[in-house]
Parts: structure tokens; C-alpha cells; sequence
């Protein structure tokens, strides 16, 4: 019987470090993720993230089921404004570590969800 595997285009998050996350030939501290396009970036302190903070992942066409956020080395809730702001997008919000937010980016995009992600730096 021959298997089939099916793998999803765009980006892959291939490995992190305090460094930051490698991404095809990047690497990056702080990352903004989808489907299209991986791109560095310099974020707020999480307290003060905003919509407005994650424009480039929010104008993603079709729009993102929803945004995983990596909140650095530990889970931290993210803001309760943008967790609603984007509530009423329809675009969920799953908060986790980024190590966590980098694995699970392999995963769901494996199973070819359409996602974005923001993740914090590690060190």
C-alpha cells in the first residue's frame, strides 16, 4: 500500500533556540507567521499588544482561523482587549509558550490549517 503524505507550502518553523526561531534560511527573535510568509519582528511588551501590533497576520486573505501566540518562555495571558478585538474578527486566539506555539505551527499546518502565528523571543 502505497502512503501519501501531504505537507503544506509556506514557511516551516525548523528549530529555535534563545537565538530565535529558524525559518527556512532565517532566523528570527521574534516572528510573524502564516501560511505565505515568515518575517521578524520587534513586538510590544505582551502587556500592551494590541490588533494594531499584528496587522500583517490580521490582513492575511482568507483570514486566519485563528492566532497562535507565543508569549516567550512562559504562558502568559495575553491582554483581555485583544483577545476580544479579535473575538469579534471571528479569529480565536490560542496563548502558549512560543516553544510550544513553534511546535504546534508544524502540526496544525501539516493537517493544513489556515493559521497565523506571532511568537515572542525566548531569551
Amino acid at each position: 500500500m502505497k502512503v501519501e503524505r501531504r505537507s503544506a507550502e509556506g514557511p516551516v518553523i525548523a528549530g529555535f533556540s534563545s537565538g530565535g526561531f529558524k525559518v527556512d534560511e532565517g532566523v528570527y527573535g521574534a516572528l510573524l507567521i502564516t501560511p505565505k510568509r515568515a518575517d521578524g519582528w520587534s513586538p510590544p511588551p505582551l502587556a500592551e499588544l494590541t490588533e494594531a501590533d499584528l496587522a500583517p497576520l490580521l490582513s492575511l486573505d482568507p483570514q486566519p482561523e485563528f492566532l497562535l501566540l507565543g508569549t516567550g518562555e512562559t504562558l502568559v495571558r495575553p491582554p483581555l482587549a485583544l483577545v476580544k478585538a479579535l473575538a469579534a474578527r471571528g479569529i480565536g486566539l490560542e496563548a502558549m509558550d512560543s516553544r510550544a506555539a513553534a511546535r504546534a505551527w508544524g502540526v496544525l499546518r501539516a493537517e493544513l490549517r489556515w493559521i497565523a502565528g506571532a511568537l515572542y523571543p525566548l531569551g
